[in-house]
């Protein structure tokens, strides 16, 4: 049997109060698992290599401050624990608060706030080499500057040799990771009430 883990992240056990509560969603909770699955152990990594997608996991959870970083860091330091210290070293200097960007011309204008465009340090590139870098500047756009999200800025990904399949996984996983920090953290709060 398959840990679900969110579960596994939120410190849920079989038989709680927090178990039952979600065993009342059974198709909400089998398909977080399922999403989790198909982003992060697929059979298919043609287009987006495991490398890759636990980095951009890391990266998307820790740019988010969330304490789930620490359960994608272990992912990621089995797979390439050099990559993950450079991640590490560059964090500091990406992290931000936002949201920022820019809505289209129109009422929601007054919103508007100028924040941060960030690349990757010559360090993080060397590591990671022009296509992760890439990635992760395109993350660290979807979770601080969403508005911002352009042809422009999918350009980039594939002018680094993203794919449009690779471009699309790249973005499911962001927002999966977004959504499972969202539950996660509403959880824990529950999970706090009710102890």
């Amino acid at each position: 049997m398959t840990t679900d883990v969110i579960d596994q992240l939120v410190g849920i056990r079989p038989g709680d109060a927090l178990d039952s509560l979600r065993d009342q969603r059974p198709n909400a909770r089998a398909n977080a698992q399922a999403s989790f699955d198909a982003l992060l152990r697929s059979g298919d990594l043609s287009q987006v290599a495991q490398r890759e997608r636990l980095a951009v996991a890391y990266w998307t959870v820790a740019l988010s401050k969330s304490p789930t970083a620490s359960y994608y860091r272990d992912l990621l330091a089995a797979e390439d624990a050099g990559l993950l210290a450079a991640l590490e070293a560059a964090l500091p200097d990406a992290l931000t608060e936002g949201p920022y960007g820019d809505y289209p011309e129109g009422p929601l204008t007054v919103e508007n706030v100028d924040g941060p465009h960030w690349r990757s340090s010559a360090e993080l590139a060397a590591a990671a080499g022009p296509r992760l870098a890439a990635a992760l500047a395109h993350t660290h756009l979807l979770v601080y500057r969403p508005r911002d999200a352009s042809a422009d800025a999918l350009q980039e990904l594939l002018d680094a040799g993203w794919s449009t399949t690779g471009i699309v996984t790249l973005s499911q996983l962001v927002a999966f990771l977004s959504f499972q920090l969202r539950v996660v953290a509403g959880l824990t709060v529950l999970k706090g009430e009710l102890a």
